[in-house]
């Protein structure tokens, strides 16, 4: 047989004699192979190119340097055991000879068989001796296979990206590779104990991880986990381990061996996945949810903006209704003021006439009678200048409560008794800010629009109540007085009560109404700073609100009326007036009362004679004026002449601010009784 990594032939060595030559042919014979060496060197080398044995006689190395030989047998392969058969002679077996002994120390797997031999036993011995070369080189596949195997198991745990582990049982001692300990945040060659990776576990993960290991250890079935790690960095990763139970043969669990993974990319992709999925479900159920509500919202928003409108259409008609109103106002407080100017001039004269003319009773009746028209057409202006806010107004604290039960019995007489009168009037209210006759004259003319819608009879409530204003755009923040005549009449249709306080519109039937009541009521609520609150439906009768600020301080307590001293000396009085008419009329009454007077034209007219140093005993003027009022003349006199007393005569109450409490005052028209008792009260 040829050498080889796995020959068995025999290679001998007996350089004397023939015990060679009777080896070798007795190998052969037996059906072995054989090759004859004629020295150690020739041996050695026929041994490293292949061999299954060496025959050797002993007295062939007995004396040779064996080193190269024992070098080569200490090198073996852990797999191999070379045989060599020792040929000594008869006497010279270990028992014997302590050469042999030596000999079989050196070579290591040694059989002796003492010369001269049987040829059975030394092919016996070789038999043996190629049984087992061949048993070892069987163990060598076994081996390499393993080896191999290993190989390849390691590239696929390479590729794989696996880490290989081995818990034993039940110590608990663990064996990782480095793959693995780089899992658990450790470098190659670095300790890694159990209780260490134990530790590692997160805190949340260990009891699910420890029930998982006890239950695997209990059954023996499969270990399968993932669960995260905390470095020593503190950083988190994710692992997946997966182990299976290695038994005794008594069946016993020896240990866990299985094979680790770093899934911390996959967690993350996982965990983030699951994240957006959940935010698809939420904004699909969120969208869902709006699809369903979509319409109801729709319409929601839709009937919003429709309020929204709504409440703007209404304000701009509010807006609108106000500068109607405004406009209105002006231009019927400048009609009044003119008004007044001609019933000045009428009144004066008739007054003048009425004295002078014969006694004839039928004359007296008509002068009395135009004098009346007058007086009417003057009420009728007051209501005019009520409405345009312009009315000369004393407004002083009032208690409601007196004011009202002081008016029951005239009330009463005018509403007549197919109407009721009832009052809800609480005790301790606070004063009101007005003008007294002016709010007589306005709760008289709500009481008559009351009646006058209860045809067939009724009741009619008067309630005063406190009240707070803070969001209403119509009134300041404060305290006010409600005062509300609420009827049982037959109401108003809503166009109607848009127009209600137009001055001259009237619900009644014609000649029954002036249509100025509302209008002045409403002129006078706001001139005082309130407001008028109408509110009524058809047939459910209606409610007038008078707001009336509250007084700050006090009632005035009435004193008794101070008698007028007649004056009987003549005066000279500086009368100021831009009207002709007026100027006339007015300077015949002064003159028929004994006065002198002295006519001015305008207000630097009037400077002019103050200035002359002419003997004045009082000025009388009118306020409206062109160039200069008649307030700006009097603060101007009063430069010149400080002492001269001042009566204003107007019937227009738009006058600067605080200007009306430091001058007496004269409503025009007046009669020449009244004009008498003013001045007497001045010259007195």
């Amino acid at each position: 047989m040829r050498p080889g990594a796995s020959s068995e032939r025999a290679v001998i060595l007996a350089p004397t004699g023939r015990d060679a030559a009777v080896a070798a042919a007795l190998i052969r014979e037996a059906g072995y192979f054989a090759n004859v060496c004629t020295d150690l060197a020739g041996m050695m080398h026929e041994v490293e190119g292949g061999a299954g044995l060496a025959v050797i006689a002993d007295e062939a190395i007995k004396t040779a340097d064996l080193r190269g030989l024992m070098r080569w047998l200490t090198d073996q392969p852990s797999w191999s055991d070379f045989p060599i058969v020792l040929l000594t002679h008869q006497g010279g077996g270990p028992e014997r000879n302590p050469d042999a002994v030596r000999l079989g120390q050196v070579l290591g797997n040694v059989t002796f068989i003492e010369r001269p031999f049987h040829p059975t036993t030394l092919v016996s011995v070789v038999g043996s001796a190629v049984r087992g070369r061949r048993r070892q080189y069987q163990t060598r596949a076994i081996l390499e296979d393993l080896t191999e195997s290993e190989s390849l198991l390691q590239t696929a745990l390479s590729a794989g990206h696996l880490g290989a582990l081995e818990l034993h049982l039940p110590e608990l001692e663990l064996e990782a590779s480095d793959t693995c300990k780089r899992f658990f945040g450790r470098k190659p060659g670095e300790p890694f104990s159990y209780q260490e990776l134990q530790a590692s576990v997160h805190p949340d993960d260990r009891p699910r991880r420890s029930e998982v290991l006890e239950r695997t250890i209990k059954t023996g079935g499969d270990y399968s986990i993932e669960y995260r790690n905390i470095w020593p960095d503190g950083s988190q990763h994710w692992v997946d381990v997966r182990a299976r139970a290695v038994r005794r043969p008594d069946g016993s669990i020896k240990s866990l061996v299985g094979v680790s993974s770093d899934i911390t990319a996959r967690k993350v992709a996982e965990i983030e996945r699951e994240n957006l999925l959940a935010q698809l479900a939420a904004e699909r159920t969120a969208l869902a949810n709006l699809t369903a509500t979509l319409e109801q919202r729709v319409e929601q928003r839709t009937a919003d903006l429709m309020k929204e409108v709504a409440a703007r259409e209404k304000a701009q008609e509010q807006l609108r209704q106000a500068q109607k109103m405004e406009t209105i106002g002006q231009l019927t407080g400048g009609v009044a003021h003119d008004f007044n100017n001609l019933l000045m001039a009428v009144m004066g004269n008739l007054d003048l006439l009425r004295k002078r003319i014969p006694d004839d009773p039928r004359l007296h009746r008509l002068i009395d009678g135009a004098l009346q028209g007058a007086e009417r057409g003057a009420s009728l202006t007051q209501r005019l200048l009520a409405f345009a806010r312009q009315q000369d107004l004393r407004a002083v604290p009032v208690d409601l409560r007196g004011l009202i039960q002081g008016m029951i019995d005239l009330l009463e007489r005018s509403l007549g008794p197919r109407v009721a009168l009832r009052l809800d009037l609480p005790e301790a209210l606070p004063p009101a800010r007005v003008d007294a006759n002016q709010l007589e004259l306005a709760i008289l003319n709500l009481a008559i629009n009351a009646r006058d819608a209860m045809p067939d009879g009724g009741s009619i409530d008067i309630r005063v109540a406190e009240c707070q204003a803070s969001s209403d755009p119509a009134l300041q923040s404060g305290r006010y007085l409600k005062l509300s005549v609420v009827d049982t009449g037959k109401g108003m249709t809503p166009e109607i009560l848009k127009r209600a306080v137009e001055p001259f519109f009237s619900s009644k039937p014609l000649g029954k109404g002036t249509g100025l009541g509302l209008s002045m009521v409403h002129g006078l609520a706001v001139q005082l700073g309130g407001a008028l609150q109408l509110s009524s439906a058809v047939a459910q009768g209606t409610t007038a609100t008078l707001i009336l600020p509250v007084a700050t301080s006090a009632p005035e307590v009435d004193s008794p009326a101070q008698k007028s001293h007649k004056v009987n000396r003549s005066a000279v009085i500086l009368f100021v007036d831009d009207d002709p008419l007026i100027a006339l009329s007015t300077t015949e009454m002064l003159e028929d009362l004994g006065h002198h007077v002295i006519g001015a034209s305008s207000g630097l007219h009037a400077l002019d004679i103050i200035r002359s140093g002419r003997p004045i005993d009082l000025m009388m003027t009118d306020h409206v004026m062109p160039g200069m009022t008649g307030i700006e003349l009097a603060a101007a006199s009063r430069e010149l002449r400080p002492s001269l007393p001042i009566l204003l005569a107007t019937g227009y109450a738009e006058l600067p601010e605080g200007a009306q409490l430091d001058l007496p005052r004269l409503a025009k028209p007046y009669h020449q009784d009244q004009l008498r008792d003013r001045l007497d009260q001045l010259l007195g």
